[in-house]
């Protein structure tokens, strides 16, 4: 029989000790940086009599589209072709219905880096017949150095303001117990720089002329980005007597 005593466990004090009284704080932290990347969406149309002129002219037109997008190069970060269709246009014939006309489209989303290039682009591809323009939408990229230096600021903060706690009952931190992103324990984030209502400039469709229009003056969106933490600290024994 195995008479190995077993250890007593130390009972769970969720609120400290009068000798390691603990301490909650909360870290926040607001920065306020130019936006890294600009998002825009084309949608070009066609219209034809019959299907395949509408296919082949909406064929064409997303082609020289692609083209124009991609002679930008590396300012271009990225890409994309989106949702396409084919919509027979009906109209009243008799007692009936027929077929009067087929409508095209296809939508493109473009990422650019350089706003200078984007108005210039932007321009050009509101210049176009049949082309509808929607954005920007000013954004930082998921990885952008400005999230890791907004939650390194809300940790400071939170050490900053428990020191100041502590030092105003005469007492000193001793240890860090918790830390804790808001999300980690299902707190609405506080100031959320989610999908914001920015500068959208809409075009419709003009007939192609033989000069390039001039590019659109842009001011990019300052983006807002907002951490905040949860921190618990154990302290030394405040000194409460005056």
């Amino acid at each position: 029989m195995d008479t190995t005593a077993t250890p007593p466990t130390t009972p769970h004090t969720p609120y400290g000790t009068p000798d390691a009284p603990r301490l909650a704080v909360r870290g926040e932290a607001h920065l306020e940086v130019d936006p890294e990347i600009a998002r825009i969406g084309i949608t070009v149309n066609a219209r034809g009599t019959d299907r395949r002129h509408a296919l082949d002219d909406l064929t064409r037109r997303n082609t020289t589209t692609l083209d124009l997008i991609k002679s930008y190069g590396d300012t271009v970060e990225r890409l994309e072709t989106g949702a396409f269709s084919i919509t027979p246009h009906l109209t009243k014939h008799g007692r009936g219905e027929r077929v009067r006309a087929y409508h095209g489209r296809v939508h493109i989303t473009a990422e650019l880096t350089d706003f200078t290039a984007l108005g210039e682009l932007t321009s050009r591809l509101a210049d176009r017949d049949l082309t509808h323009i929607e954005g920007p939408w000013w954004a930082l990229r998921p990885d952008s150095p400005t999230h890791r230096h907004a939650r390194q600021q809300a940790v400071r903060e939170a050490v900053q303001r428990a020191r100041e706690y502590a030092e105003a009952l005469g007492a000193q931190l001793a240890a860090l117990v918790e830390l804790a992103d808001l999300d980690a324990e299902n707190t609405p984030t506080y100031g959320h720089n989610g999908p914001a209502l920015m500068r959208t400039a809409a075009y419709g469709g003009a007939p192609d002329l033989p000069t390039e229009p001039a590019p659109l003056d842009l001011e990019p969106q300052r983006q807002h980005v907002y951490a905040q933490v949860n921190a618990r600290f154990t302290m030394t024994p405040p000194r409460l007597n005056p």
